[in-house]
């Protein structure tokens, strides 16, 4: 059952936009009338059963999506590149669904110093606050900015200096979240 609940769950994830593991979990054993969550696949089992279900249903299209994709962070580090950008999440580990956006993380001693950028070249965003687990079980609450490129959302959680030594802990796997620096992203492009 495990394997049916995973890969229920990779297709909430790739066909309905769910970015959150257990939200996309639950919400295939509500489907396959699971009602008994004590037994879900783990992180990695979703993570591993998307990137299946991304190869098999979106294939052809999957290749092209990252590489549009990982052009546009490139564009946006290049344009934040005074704030040290690190490319984060899907677009860089290759589980880009249609609805993931471009992770981005940022540096700035004062968050709003981005706003302002922004807002310098007038570019709409919305503001939000975003909870991040760090090692130790610690959490912290990181501002967010949203912004759209194209028909992508570029979202860019804003760490002081001293944060962002420090990477958080991936949802999947609960290791230091995979980060990628502007010439890394560009070498990526390069050779794919």
């Amino acid at each position: 059952m495990r394997y049916h609940l995973s890969q229920e769950a990779a297709r909430i994830m790739a066909e309905e936009g769910e970015r959150d593991f257990h939200a996309a979990k639950c919400k295939a054993a509500v489907r396959l009338n699971q009602p008994d969550t004590r037994h879900l696949p783990s992180n990695r089992e979703v993570k591993a059963a998307l990137r299946r279900h991304l190869e098999l249903f979106h294939g052809a299209h999957l290749d092209e999506r990252l590489r549009r994709l990982r052009g546009l962070a490139l564009e946006a580090m290049h344009f934040l590149a005074a704030h040290a950008p690190l490319l984060a999440g899907p677009v860089l580990s290759g589980t880009a669904t249609a609805y993931s956006p471009i992770q981005l993380h940022v540096c700035a001693d004062n968050p709003e110093d981005i706003a302002l950028l922004l807002q310098a070249h007038r570019i709409p965003f919305d503001q939000s606050d975003k909870r991040l687990r760090f090692g130790g079980e610690r959490y912290r609450q990181v501002p967010t900015y949203a912004f759209r490129v194209e028909d992508a959302t570029v979202e860019l959680s804003v760490f002081n200096p001293e944060q962002r030594r420090e990477a958080p802990l991936s949802p999947v796997d609960g290791r230091p979240m995979p980060r990628a620096t502007l010439a890394e992203v560009a070498a990526l492009l390069a050779h794919p």
